[in-house]
């Protein structure tokens, strides 16, 4: 890890991972349920069984979410912010504030619903390009201010 001994990482707020477990077993619940309506009306109750799959898949869904949303985390560093995800191929990305050109909150219906904002990161090269999704909108504004103002700092060289 890039981040040393001493690095000090924060993590995604739970919220987040209330969010998209809640958003798993309603859309899969859904196909479970139609798939089973549908096929154990049209093709007899033993088709029905079908609808197992959506439900295994939720289970799966479940456990895999958790892991990633573990896997999610960052931290400011003197010249750079970084941001670390990834549970089998684990992606680290470096932004230098000097190279940050736009930092904005975002946040959808849902996520405004469960509380939640992500901050995106424009740099002028699009591949250093980053978000951290699922903040508290408090620490999102803060760390879009914080940001903003280390930028500023480093492109005019102080």
């Amino acid at each position: 890890m890039h981040g040393g001994a001493g690095t000090v990482w924060t993590g995604l707020p739970p919220g987040l991972l209330r969010m998209r477990r809640l958003l798993l077993v309603v859309w899969l619940g859904l196909l479970a349920l139609g798939t089973g309506l549908l096929l154990g009306l049209l093709a007899g109750p033993a088709w029905a069984l079908f609808a197992l799959l959506p439900l295994a898949s939720m289970l799966w869904g479940w456990v895999l979410l958790g892991r990633n949303w573990r896997s999610w985390r960052y931290t400011e560093r003197a010249d750079d912010l970084l941001i670390s995800r990834g549970v089998l191929w684990r992606e680290e990305t470096v932004v230098p504030y000097g190279r940050m050109q736009l930092v904005e909150v975002t946040s959808g219906p849902v996520a405004r619903h469960f509380g939640l904002a992500s901050v995106q990161l424009h740099t002028a090269a699009a591949a250093t390009d980053a978000t951290i999704p699922g903040l508290d909108p408090a620490e999102a504004e803060r760390l879009r201010d914080r940001l903003t103002e280390l930028g500023e700092a480093r492109s005019a060289g102080l």
